[in-house]
């Protein structure tokens, strides 16, 4: 059988020195069972005409203003030809060269693929499977089948837990999660100054898409986080 279509999107703007990295990491994958997608938000910096003058067969890209970064990844599944979807940062790149042929040596008989992701140099394990008040592994280390994102994409209305709504409706939609015990990705960590306004994100998501049961077993622990940043000044 043959090995599926992975498509790898990028969302950038203004980052040309990043996604060029992210790119260059992309297109070094031993798996050519992939297309690369770049959702450029209309940068200024450079980036249109480099990508216009970056010659790859395996690129599809598109410069033009967007809702946000959320607009921008629905839009960039909107152009996917691929089974499987995959969003990686400007900035960041693949743990390996091999991991696209790890990842896709059989066919995963499962909706969600995610694995560990490396962090300043540090591997970051993801958790098993679970319900929780908080991504149990990073965007940039997990494939979603297309299908999956077709059927519930990002909710623009989340500035910043978009992909943690996503997870949590897949998960009471009751798709699989499979999860693999080797980094997908490598992104550098940065500081969090908006880790507040994260949180009570993560609270509306909850408000929104889970039972009360969960909601009353989720919510107090992250209204205490909550606080604690706000004091912090985070």
């Amino acid at each position: 059988m043959d090995a599926p279509i992975v498509t790898i999107v990028t969302v950038a703007y203004n980052a040309l020195e990043a996604l060029q990295k992210t790119a260059k990491s992309v297109e070094s994958q031993t798996f050519h069972h992939f297309e690369y997608i770049i959702v450029d938000g209309g940068s200024s910096d450079g980036t249109p005409l480099w990508l216009k003058t970056h010659q790859s067969q395996l690129l599809t890209w598109v410069s033009e203003p967007d809702k946000g970064i959320y607009d921008a990844m629905n839009k960039g599944v909107r152009m996917a030809h691929g089974e499987w979807v995959l969003f990686m940062n400007a900035g960041d790149c693949f743990a390996s060269e091999d991991v696209l042929e790890r990842v896709f040596h059989t066919l995963p008989a499962t909706d969600v693929i995610y694995g560990d992701v490396v962090k300043d140099g540090v591997v970051k394990k993801a958790s098993s499977p679970h319900n929780a008040h908080r991504m149990f592994f990073c965007h940039q280390s997990c494939f979603v089948r297309k299908s999956c994102l077709s059927e519930y994409p990002f909710d623009i209305n989340h500035k910043m837990s978009a992909d943690f709504k996503l997870i949590k409706q897949l998960w009471y939609a009751h798709k699989s999660f499979l999860q693999l015990d080797f980094p997908i990705a490598d992104t550098k960590g940065i500081s969090n100054t908006r880790r507040s306004d994260g949180i009570m994100d993560n609270i509306h998501v909850i408000q929104e898409v889970d039972k009360i049961t969960e909601q009353i077993k989720f919510i107090p622990r992250l209204f205490f986080t909550y606080i604690i940043c706000r004091i912090r000044g985070k």
